[in-house]
């Protein structure tokens, strides 16, 4: 499972859908709807909120907006919106790591998009998130990729 933290328009058409039916198994878990990945580590960021519901179905959100600037249609009523989430932070260092295994992925697989991409350093983050400095997350399983 990756939920990036990458802001959904730097994913590619793959990157894009995949994040989004990983999102809405997440939106499962949380609401105990689903007995798979309820230990996932990507969901301790969402399960840390006051509003875990709210706060991926603001995530959900999110790439739903990207995918219709895109025009592709997900469907917004699988988005389980339960009220207006505070912002959850993510540090540099896990954008970092995010953002330099997506260029592996985009390289192998959407060559043109990790072109588009190649001259940023530092990428945005996915509206939800407040960027701080810090180092990878403790709940990051992937491993680090060399610079």
């Amino acid at each position: 499972m990756r939920i990036w933290s990458l802001h959904p328009r730097h994913l590619d058409r793959q990157g894009l859908i995949a994040c989004w039916r990983e999102a809405l198994l997440a939106q499962a878990v949380l609401e105990g709807a689903t007995r798979g990945y309820t230990r996932h580590p990507q969901l301790s960021r969402f399960q840390a909120t006051a509003d875990p519901l709210a706060t991926i179905g603001e995530y959900l959100a999110g790439l739903a907006d990207e995918a219709t600037a895109r025009g592709y249609r997900f469907d917004r009523a699988k988005v389980h919106r339960r009220g207006t989430p505070a912002s959850v932070e993510v540090t540099t260092g896990q954008l970092d790591l995010e953002w330099r295994h997506l260029g592996s992925k985009l390289a192998a697989r959407s060559p043109e998009r990790a072109e588009l991409w190649a001259g940023i350093k530092a990428p945005d983050a996915h509206p939800l998130f407040v960027i701080v400095d810090g180092p990878v997350a403790e709940w990051e399983r992937a491993e680090p990729l060399q610079s």
